[in-house]
């Protein structure tokens, strides 16, 4: 099973800012979602974890138990000069996205460019996922490439998923190849 994690809250998302390659810190609950997040059996057993390069997601899976490896194609997008922007301010990108997913903001790159890189990502661990437990702790992003990939769909659908910090979505194996087992499972994390 391939065990694909959102980091915990950070206080940029408690603010409801954009959030790509800033490299910030889990807030005191999002450190707590981790802890949480590390009492779920299938994510405290599994057999090897991957994280994003960036700290908010390092933390997340070290809180997981098993040795962390980093793999750079799980960081967010890149949001370029959009970056840390309130969600409202950048209302632009956004729309300019939801109709054009090669549309590369300044200093930044497209959702094509970001799906493409995470789709290696699930082809490379895919072998070993389809065998055992393999967590990934990543962001919203990759994760909405992630279940693209596994439904055998384009990036534009990520306008139609919600993804919320420390959520559980789960891909396994199917007749034909991965097959989403559970979407954005948020039970087992505190809230306040």
């Amino acid at each position: 099973m391939l065990l694909v994690v959102r980091h915990g809250r950070t206080e940029q998302n408690a603010a409801r800012r954009l959030l790509g390659r800033m490299d910030v810190q889990l807030d005191e609950l999002g450190r707590r979602q981790a802890e949480a997040l590390g009492r779920v059996g299938v994510l405290h057993d599994a057999v090897r974890v991957v994280s994003s390069p960036l700290a908010r997601a390092r933390d997340t899976a070290s809180a997981l138990g098993p040795k962390v490896t980093i793999d750079e194609r799980w960081a967010e997008i890149d949001y370029g000069i959009y970056d840390g922007m309130d969600l409202e301010a950048s209302s632009d990108l956004l729309r300019r996205w939801s109709h054009d997913i090669d549309y590369v903001p300044e200093g930044g790159e497209s959702l094509t460019s970001m799906g493409a890189r995470v789709r290696e990502a699930c082809e490379d661990l895919w072998p070993e996922a389809a065998e055992r437990d393999v967590v990934v702790v990543t962001h919203v992003s990759p994760i909405k490439a992630a279940v693209a990939w596994a439904l055998g769909v384009g990036d534009e659908t990520s306008w139609r998923m919600f993804v919320d910090v420390a959520s559980l979505t789960r891909i396994g194996p199917g007749n034909s190849g991965p097959s989403l087992r559970s979407f954005n499972e948020t039970q087992h994390r505190p809230t306040i």
